[in-house]
């Protein structure tokens, strides 16, 4: 199976291939424009569907928590309304008082007067003493209540609570005679301040206009259905008077409102909804918003169908621009390709006409530029192949110049011989094998016993120029001798103490060349007794060894430092100390010289 699919991937690859370049910028532009033109549309739908959902759950939910916080803050006014008893001390003197006299009434029904005019809402107030004695006040309209059909219940639930407040959800009351009219309530046991003993119920009926005020702004918003219900599933309030404390604790519904807010999908007599819910943790009673799916999504509907129309009429205006593009780019590269196959053919005599400034336009431009620079390369290789055969020419010729020099020499020594001035002919002697070493010997590696030899001569050579200004001395283990190393590295720096620091001074000066081994390590120091450099100098040359950029110094000891650690590699180095009126010293560490010994006297590398 999956071979069949990569055979006919392969396949459909090599056809498309194979095609001309116009026809697969066509398909191209159909690929990459006209469908994800059309996955765009569908998933702007969906994400718009989906944006509008959100927000609008968003909203909802908001607005749920809103309707939420006003029930608790009402409710949380009313249970304090419920301890003031305990700050009017006439009152609490009434309650605990058997006789109910003029003075006693007057008091606790102006209590109750006040309290049922704090809120609007508030039907009832109720006021029990220690004794059984009730007293109310209601709101106009009730001319008639019967709590001794209440008290029983207001007792046990007060009981139960202690002394904390009561909510109960909506419920019936009878007023008027047999007129019912639907509220919830808050009550509390009173307690004496002194004596800490119960000596009262106050209770408090509130109608549940106040939620229909509360509730009905958010149906209105969201075209849906809100319903509150108390910690028990009971329903206490929802616009239909018929659900006013129906049990809904075992329905599915509540099970999915579980958390202390959300949302969730539902059916609903067949239609879906979203419903979004809002849970309150002083009282635990929930409010519940149904939305209906089919009222949000209306509006999508129709930008549905324009985004589909829309989206058709792009994909045949692009295959439309796709045909005509893909012609204006194929014509300049067809014949930008003849023309290479005329350049393939070695004609290089071509040249493509640029008309605009675009990327074809471009390469075109491009194509032209390199061939004039092949038709320049050529020329350069041409003229630098002449120059080479010149130069070979011309180096063949100046082979003869050392020899010239050398057999120059000898003849001067020869004369300066017979003459019998043997300073000249030692002279003659010593600057020719200088000149043979420095010049002629073409081995890369020498031992360091064939360049002290060298330096030897060197310093011999100064001393004939400069009688008594210089003395020098070479103290090198004879096991030292035999070591390989690069050629012309002690001179240059012999050179330097010489004209740097001897050359300075009037008095005669002592160049000393030591070496000791640190493991497999060669150290090498050139030490002169010279003028020497204050610190502020030593510290630029130190730097000007490594810097390339800085010339001060001259190049002789950078080029030694860099030879070293090209051959021997980044660990050996070179590096000066010197103090003034004191001398200098040049320290050479090469790594590893001692290597090839240790293994041929030891076997192993250590």
């Amino acid at each position: 199976m999956i071979s069949s699919v990569f055979y006919l991937c392969r396949k459909t690859w090599v056809l498309f291939a194979n095609l001309s370049m116009q026809k697969k910028l066509v398909i191209i532009f159909v690929f990459l424009i006209s469908l994800p033109i059309t996955y765009v549309s569908y998933a702007s739908y969906r994400a718009n569907s989906s944006s509008i959902l959100s927000n609008m759950t968003s909203s909802a939910g908001q607005m749920t928590d809103n309707a939420m916080d006003k029930v608790d803050r009402y409710i949380a006014d009313l249970k304090r309304y419920t301890i003031l008893p305990l700050y009017n001390k006439d009152v609490e003197k009434h309650l605990d008082q058997r006789e109910t006299d003029w003075d006693k009434s007057a008091s606790i029904n102006m209590f109750l007067m006040y309290l049922a005019n704090m809120k609007e809402e508030i039907a009832s107030v109720y006021l029990t003493d220690r004794f059984g004695k009730t007293f109310y006040n209601a709101k106009p309209g009730i001319n008639e209540i019967y709590p001794e059909e209440r008290r029983a219940a207001w007792e046990n639930r007060t009981r139960e609570a202690g002394v904390s407040p009561v909510l109960l959800g909506t419920h019936p009351i009878r007023v008027n005679g047999s007129e019912q009219r639907q509220v919830f309530t808050i009550m509390r046991s009173i307690q004496s301040v002194s004596t800490l003993k119960n000596i009262g119920i106050i209770v408090i009926d509130v109608d549940i206009r106040l939620f229909e005020e509360i509730i009905e702004p958010l149906n209105t918003v969201t075209h849906g259905n809100t319903l509150i219900v108390d910690e028990n599933g009971r329903v206490v309030y929802n616009s239909d008077p018929a659900m006013l404390g129906k049990d809904l604790s075992g329905s599915a519904l509540l099970k999915q409102a579980s958390g202390p807010r959300g949302y969730f999908e539902l059916d609903i007599e067949g239609k879906p909804y979203i419903s979004v819910y809002s849970s309150s943790a002083s009282t635990g009673w929930k409010t519940i918003s149904y939305i209906p799916l089919t009222e949000l999504l209306a509006p999508m509907k129709q930008s549905r169908n324009a985004l589909m129309i829309t989206a058709l009429l792009i994909v045949f205006f692009a295959l439309a621009v796709a045909i005509f593009i893909s012609y204006a780019l194929t014509k300049p590269l067809t014949r930008t390709v003849r023309l290479m196959k005329q350049v393939q053919r070695g004609n290089l005599d071509v040249h493509v006409e640029v008309k605009y400034n675009d990327e074809i336009g471009r390469l075109g431009s491009h194509f032209n530029r390199m061939i004039d620079r092949v038709k320049g390369l050529l020329q350069e290789v041409y003229e630098t192949e002449k120059s080479k055969q010149k130069a070979d020419m011309l180096a063949l010729q100046n082979q003869i110049n050392p020899h010239f020099i050398y057999n120059t020499l000898e003849s001067i020594r020869m004369l300066a011989e017979l003459s019998d001035d043997d300073r000249v002919a030692e002279l003659t002697y010593l600057l020719g094998l200088l000149l043979r070493y420095s010049i002629t010997r073409s081995d890369e590696t020498v031992t360091v016993e064939q360049e002290l030899r060298h330096v030897r001569n060197y310093l011999q050579l100064l001393q004939i120029r400069f009688p008594d200004k210089l003395d020098f001395r070479i103290e090198v283990p004879q096991h030292f001798y035999h070591l390989p190393i690069i050629k012309l590295v002690f001179q240059p720096i012999v050179e330097n103490a010489v004209f740097h620091g001897l050359e300075k001074q009037e008095k005669p000066g002592t160049i000393t060349i030591t070496a000791w081994n640190e493991g497999l390590d060669a150290i090498f120091e050139i030490r002169d007794d010279g003028v020497g450099m204050d610190e502020e100098t030593l510290a630029q040359l130190n730097h000007s060894l490594t810097d390339g950029k800085i010339d001060k110094f001259g190049i002789g000891l950078r080029n030694v430092n860099e030879r070293v650690r090209l051959h021997y590699g980044n660990a050996s180095s070179l590096s000066v100390d010197s103090r003034p009126g004191k001398g200098t010293a040049v320290t050479l560490k090469i790594t590893g010289l001692l290597e090839e010994e240790h293994r041929i006297r030891y076997g192993e590398v250590i």
